[in-house]
């Protein structure tokens, strides 16, 4: 039964009052879900809503949306130096395309081969970001190390830790070669954020830690920039498009963080993995 001044403005058989509207006090209500992907007119339903009921102006374009993050960063860092940690995956590019566009040579990555990657793809991430835009990119060649250390191990969670420790101590002797860097760049993005909990508002529930927001070394003395924080992964992959990075890359397929060494069962070697590399492509 609706409220008094409500008038029915969408029915189905399943459910006699799917909108409903109070016209004279601008109240709308509906018993679906117009924001997923299956209702056909749902985005249109939350445009009128938006921009013609309650005046909104269309400003959260992936260009302004580039100009703020830009300002943002210039205005944190300054003339400081910058390192970011780039994985090949989309939100560690959309944050180097965007740093460089920011901060040019302030900004170095290193990139970590640990030889589970797809096939070419650390000369892809080379030759996108070192070459073409031309960002400082350290490209650390530890295949080695991390066979070596995934010898013998055939435990899945173990292997992700022995991936998640070397990656770190790799990447932190990396950093350490490098002189007066301040801040440390993540592609963290807002789903990590709500993931590892609204801590301080206790407005999100505690679903796991995220290797962005919990996973770094207590001693490295950084301060973090993580300029998509607040941003979901389509308008990351919006964003990414504005700044010049390739639609294969901004929308390539979801790879996990330990690459092929949780793709191998059991024992991960390096013949199993250039199989692998060759079966995926």
């Amino acid at each position: 039964e609706m409220p008094a001044g409500f008038h029915i403005l969408a029915s189905t058989p399943s459910c006699p009052i799917a909108a409903m509207a109070d016209d004279a006090r601008a109240y709308y209500g509906v018993q679906f879900h117009p924001e997923v992907t299956h209702t056909k007119q749902g985005l249109r339903i939350l445009s009128r809503f938006v921009l013609d009921i309650c005046g909104c102006a269309a400003l959260w374009t992936p260009s302004n949306i580039v100009d703020d993050a830009i300002a943002t960063v210039r205005a944190q860092v300054g003339s400081s130096k910058v390192l970011l940690g780039l994985s090949g995956g989309v939100d560690s590019s959309v944050v180097a395309a965007l740093l460089h566009k920011a901060i040019g040579d302030q900004l170095t990555c290193v990139f970590v081969d640990n030889g589970l990657l797809r096939l070419h793809e650390g000369d892809q991430v080379m030759a996108m970001f070192a070459e073409n835009m031309g960002v400082k990119v350290i490209r650390a060649n530890a295949e080695d190390k991390f066979l070596g250390r995934l010898a013998g191990v055939a435990d899945p969670e173990e292997k992700r830790k022995i991936i998640g420790r070397t990656f770190i101590e790799v990447f932190d002797e990396e950093a350490t070669k490098l002189q007066d860097v301040k801040f440390l760049a993540q592609g963290t993005i807002y789903p990590d954020v709500i993931e590892s909990a609204g801590a301080k508002t206790g407005k999100a529930h505690v679903i796991k830690s995220h290797h962005n927001v919990g996973g770094l070394p207590e001693d490295m003395q950084f301060e973090l920039v993580e300029p998509l924080r607040e941003l979901f992964k389509d308008e990351v992959r919006k964003i990414g498009l504005e700044l010049g990075v390739p639609y294969d890359m901004v929308y390539r397929h979801p790879f996990p963080g330990p690459g092929l060494g949780v793709r191998i069962l059991g024992e991960v070697k390096k013949e199993y993995a250039d199989l692998l590399r060759q079966a995926d492509h």
